[in-house]
């Protein structure tokens, strides 16, 4: 037998002996294991990976994918132009294109020292609940900031004040494995500098928040709520201090409270929702369901700034646009997995198995009949996540509720496709503010209920640890 499948035989018989009684033991792949999107999965594993149509959509609707795709990656100009199908930038914005912030539908980043604006890191902003603002906490999940609203805009259309400039400087915490080990990890500390429109309130609460990739969202949405729910009862009826939570928000079109799904706090209900949230926060774009310009009432340039608004009263994105834009941001297909039967990836997802990562990051789901379009409907799919709430522990808080997520709390984000970060987005930055520089950290950054998996990773050995990061780059 060669060398190196001895050394991956010892290691499986090492994990038989020492992994939990009830976690399986994975000798081969599972049967389409390798197509984390089902049908709609993408062979591509480029630079490109992120950016395909679902393999199962017909050349017809890959046209609408094609126009779609033209208006996320083309950037906005300010109003008024004679572009008129894309102007209306700003007057606040953070970027003037959503293809900035997910860089090639991947992943952002912080900003680096000589960064002149955050660009694809967003602050979010709050004050402490109260009852007065009972309303506002239903619609928004938040009271905002009376000056600045709930969203920090780095950048302005001339003639208007951008709100000021976001920085991040870290402090290093030293971790260390079982057998000696150390890893440093690097803690975030926010710095908000040259406010333009005076100081905040003095409990202003902050949270940076690295744009998500894009893959496999229409799939997401696609799940059928009782699948969820279902995972947050088995749970709690485990009763091992793993307690996923559903987040209710609210949603603008029904005008009800529904369950969360997108964003890091499950925040949003919809892909529709959450896509006119970033056209208007993101880039000061009025539509249908939110008809005015992200300004707050200090703010008297930016209410008095031209808008792109139609004469016959059509938002700045109007709903060809919107819809075009959702249906692509519904569609961009799954990468398949790489090498998910050899050794060490095996080995890695039974060690994966032992720690209990898969308590909260649901390896599989069966998306719903009725799915909005037919090519995601049942589908047999693997993004690793439950979409609940998690306690995440003080090391990852960001002391900012949203809705029924806490300051500890967060959504639980599918990892499928994360093993193509840097080939994609060009780093390696993970986590809601990508404080973590590689998986390994990430991981170790894990607290709260998933402390114990924490601690088990920690006791893993180099070849072991080895194991379970090919698994995770196997994703």
């Amino acid at each position: 037998m060669p060398r190196s499948l001895l050394r991956w035989s010892a290691l499986f018989m090492a994990l038989s002996l020492s992994a939990c009684d009830d976690a399986p033991r994975f000798t081969q792949a599972e049967p389409g294991e390798a197509r984390s999107g089902g049908e709609a999965t993408v062979r591509k594993s480029d630079q490109n990976a992120f950016s395909m149509p679902s393999a199962n959509l017909s050349p017809t609707r890959r046209l609408d994918f094609s126009v779609g795709n033209s208006f996320f990656r083309s950037p906005w100009v300010i109003a008024p132009s004679t572009t008129t199908a894309r102007d209306g930038l700003g007057p606040l914005f953070n970027t003037n294109g959503c293809q900035n912030c997910h860089i090639k539908d991947g992943r952002g980043h912080p900003p680096t020292p000589d960064s002149d604006n955050a660009v694809s890191m967003l602050v979010r902003l709050s004050i402490p609940n109260e009852p007065a603002y009972a309303k506002v906490i239903e619609q928004l999940g938040i009271v905002p900031e009376p000056v600045y609203g709930g969203q920090f805009q780095d950048m302005a259309v001339p003639g208007v004040a951008p709100e000021g400039k976001v920085r991040v400087e870290y402090e290093p915490l030293t971790l260390r494995f079982k057998d000696g080990t150390e890893v440093e990890l690097r803690k975030p500390k926010l710095q908000i500098t040259q406010l333009g429109y005076g100081p905040m309130h003095p409990d202003t609460r902050f949270s940076a928040r690295v744009a998500p990739p894009m893959i496999g969202l229409g799939l997401l949405e696609a799940i059928p709520e009782a699948a969820i729910l279902a995972n947050a009862q088995a749970q709690a009826k485990a009763n091992n201090g793993i307690a996923g939570r559903p987040n209710r928000v609210w949603d603008d079109a029904q005008q009800k409270t529904v369950l969360g799904r997108f964003g890091w706090k499950a925040g949003q209900p919809n892909l529709n929702q959450q896509n006119v949230h970033a056209f208007s926060g993101d880039m000061g774009l009025t539509t249908r369901l939110r008809p005015f310009d992200d300004c707050t009432d200090a703010q008297t340039a930016c209410k008095q700034a031209p808008n792109g608004n139609g004469p016959d009263g059509e938002p700045e994105v109007s709903d060809n646009i919107l819809r075009l834009v959702l249906f692509y941001s519904r569609n961009l297909g799954v990468p398949a997995r790489r090498d998910v039967g050899a050794p060490q990836v095996l080995a890695g997802k039974n060690l994966f198995y032992q720690a209990g990562c898969q308590s909260c990051h649901t390896p599989q789901f069966t998306t719903a009949a009725d799915a909005a379009e037919p090519e995601l409907a049942n589908q047999v799919i693997r993004p690793y996540s439950d979409l609940l709430l998690h306690d995440m522990g003080e090391g990852l808080a960001d002391h900012r509720s949203e809705f029924q997520a806490g300051g500890r709390d967060w959504r639980t984000p599918p990892l499928w496709g994360i093993g193509l970060t840097q080939t994609v987005s060009g780093h390696t930055q993970f986590l809601h503010d990508g404080r973590a520089r590689n998986l390994l950290e990430a991981v170790l950054w894990h607290g709260g209920e998933a402390q114990a998996a924490q601690q088990q990773v920690l006791s893993f050995n180099a070849e072991q640890r080895a194991a379970l990061l090919a698994f995770l780059n196997s994703l």
